[in-house]
């Protein structure tokens, strides 16, 4: 598969979901690059990339900088460190960007257990973001039921799907033609940001499934057409 023109930003790329996200992206042919709020830790995880996954295009940078040079954005952090991030990509990024917001206010963010979840006044962590990110700028949800220790195994097949949230469809479409380069994902648009409320919440039931069954499991929903994302008409 060809690379596309332009690289993908991961905000928090050296986190569990963030390097493992890279490492199947940059497989499919994505330039990625590879953010931290340190340089040095950025480099090594780029580094490391290139050695798990040869042939793909990993650049290291500091998150801002990561920002700055993509046009879509993925946000890989823990809730705790959300809005911190935010806040510091305010500068970064602008109109017309899309940032995919991969966060869940899980309550071991603050101690708790990973099987429970935080409330956000906004509603869900990806509200909070679409709040927080200068205008023009367009918020996804996705990515909260995939487990980022099955994308680092790169020898384990996925067959799951990756439940899409967002307020404009065209922006949906576009992130699931980014994650659908991935072998055995299939996006699933799962209706506007708001319902990224629930999604969020299947973060904390997929870790007690797994925690149980000891496994990686995922979501994969039944009965849909063949078509999930047909073209626009043109009428």
């Amino acid at each position: 598969m060809a690379a596309v023109a332009e690289p993908v930003a991961i905000v928090g790329a050296t986190g569990a979901l963030g390097f493992g996200l890279a490492l199947r992206l940059g497989l499919a042919g994505v330039p990625i690059l590879m953010g931290s709020r340190d340089r040095e830790r950025a480099q090594e995880a780029a580094q490391r990339a290139r050695e798990r996954a040869p042939g793909g295009e990993f650049r290291a940078a500091v998150n801002e900088e990561a920002a700055q040079q993509a046009e879509t954005v993925l946000l890989c952090v823990p809730f705790r460190n959300q809005s911190e991030n935010l806040k510091n990509l305010a500068g970064a990024l602008r109109e017309g960007q899309i940032l995919i917001d991969a966060t869940v206010p899980l309550a071991a963010a603050v101690g708790g257990r990973a099987t429970r979840t935080l409330g956000v006044p906004q509603g869900s962590a990806a509200q909070q973001a679409a709040e927080m990110v200068p205008d023009g700028v367009r918020v996804v949800s996705a990515l909260h039921t995939i487990s980022a220790a099955k994308l680092s195994e790169l020898d384990a097949p996925l067959d799951e799907d990756v439940l899409v949230c967002g307020d404009r469809r065209e922006d949906k479409r576009s992130v699931a033609q980014l994650l659908g380069r991935v072998d055995g994902l299939r996006c699933v648009d799962a209706g506007r940001l708001e319902m990224a409320r629930v999604v969020e919440q299947m973060t904390a039931l997929m870790i007690s499934v797994n925690a149980r069954y000891k496994t990686h499991a995922g979501v994969r929903i039944v009965g849909l057409p063949d078509e999930l994302w047909p073209p626009p008409s043109s009428s």
